[in-house]
């Protein structure tokens, strides 16, 4: 039979004012002002639909089955590991495929098998991610999900991000704690915290929610067979990963300042007793250089920045289609069917440009062909009118042409999601 859970529509318009019931009747601008990154919040029913069904004598169940999962991690599509939590110990799946031995008994005890990025291989998993859009793109990062066995679970520990903890199989068991010693616990595959002391604890049903800001001590022990935890986590990168990103891309850009180009030239160096020391005039050039790219300026560093951020998993694999549309094709096709980013793809825009999964895609591009790809960073997909078909008509094909080129690579697709 197949499962009856269909996740609700996010809105098509986020409604920043109104009051959510993923967030506790809270409106997104209320929890962004008084809980994102200061204090905890316990949502019962964040899911409305699980508490509707229990209601009614019908219980819902996960719409990603156990079994789903086990497939997921047996085929290598996802990173995946597997934790004995007595005594612990840790299997990284991420470079081997998950094997018979490997598997316990859904009913067995003390073991979790965590699954990153699910959002890229499974629909209801990338609704569930779509939800979250309130917090910029940037700082998303990908959808976790823990199916545990009875006293599953990965010790204390804590998080250096932001992590919304949906509850969607079976109940599990936090207990947090605020407690400002982090030191970890040597020996053990995991970072276990070695001292931690529980300030408050809730077992948490499907549908219900618990979010934690950064380094909060939290520990989960699943409650039921075949537990269910999805995590949606956070980017947290430190400043010098950004500014290492943005002085990179800069520097690769400075082939394009003709001005810099030239040779240095000291016509005015004079004889010099210290030849070791470097001269002052290659010193008084490069100031005079460095003042004119105005590196006070952070719209220098933006691009880098942002294209940094909009690259995609370093596991993310695109694959262009088996028989691609030629160009007329492809703009024909968008006169009945949409455009959708690919659920690996990465868009993040600053005020002039669009990138994707890491590339600037419009520098180049015209007025128009530069609003489509802003409409898909912001909706994850595109159709188009007749009049935006017309000006994109095959003879101006190198109008559209990153839009094209994004298909070929995979980057988009016709469908909602790959089959």
């Amino acid at each position: 039979m197949s499962n009856p859970y269909q996740p609700p529509r996010a809105p098509e318009v986020l409604l920043l004012k109104q009051a959510w019931p993923l967030l506790g009747g809270l409106s997104p601008q209320v929890f962004m002002r008084n809980y994102w990154h200061q204090r905890p919040l316990l949502v019962r029913g964040a899911i409305p639909a699980f508490q509707q069904a229990k209601a009614l004598g019908n219980p819902l169940d996960s719409p990603i089955s156990a079994q789903a999962l086990w497939a997921m991690a047996s085929q290598g599509e996802s990173e995946a590991r597997l934790i004995r939590s007595k005594p612990w110990r840790l299997h990284d799946l991420s470079t081997e495929p998950l094997k018979a031995k490997h598997l316990p008994n859904l009913k067995d005890p003390n073991w979790t098998l965590l699954i990153q990025g699910v959002e890229a291989h499974h629909p209801a998993a990338a609704k569930v991610l779509s939800w979250f859009r309130f917090i910029p793109d940037a700082r998303l990062d990908d959808l976790m999900i823990s199916l545990a066995g009875i006293g599953g679970g990965v010790g204390p520990h804590f998080d250096s991000y932001d992590v919304f903890l949906l509850q969607m199989a079976g109940r599990r068991k936090w207990s947090i704690s605020t407690q400002s010693d982090l030191t970890l616990k040597a020996g053990l595959p995991l970072k276990i915290l070695r001292h931690f002391k529980a300030q408050e604890e809730w077992v948490l049903e499907p549908g219900d929610m618990l979010y934690l800001p950064p380094n909060t001590a939290h520990d989960g022990v699943a409650l039921d067979p075949a537990c269910q935890t999805w995590s949606i986590g956070f980017r947290a990168p430190t400043y010098r990963e950004l500014l290492q990103e943005g002085l990179w891309r800069l520097a690769e850009s400075l082939d394009s300042v003709p001005e810099l180009n030239t040779h240095y030239a000291d016509p005015q160096q004079g004889a010099t007793k210290q030849p070791e020391v470097l001269p002052p005039e290659l010193i008084k050039q490069l100031k005079k250089r460095l003042k004119s790219l105005d590196l006070n300026d952070i719209n220098h560093f933006l691009q880098g920045i942002s294209a940094y951020l909009s690259e995609p998993k370093p596991s993310a694999y695109f694959t262009g289609p088996a028989k691609p549309l030629s160009y007329p094709q492809f703009i024909g096709k968008l006169s009945t069917s949409s455009l959708y980013l690919h659920p690996l793809t990465r868009m993040i825009c600053d005020k002039q440009h669009i990138f994707c999964n890491g590339e600037n895609m419009t520098q180049t591009a015209s007025p128009l062909v530069k609003q489509l790809w802003r409409a898909l960073a912001t909706n994850k997909t595109l159709s188009l009118s007749a009049q935006q078909r017309l000006i994109l008509r095959p003879t101006q094909g190198q109008a559209a042409h990153s839009l094209y080129s994004a298909y070929q690579a995979g980057w988009l697709i016709f469908e909602p999601f790959p089959q």
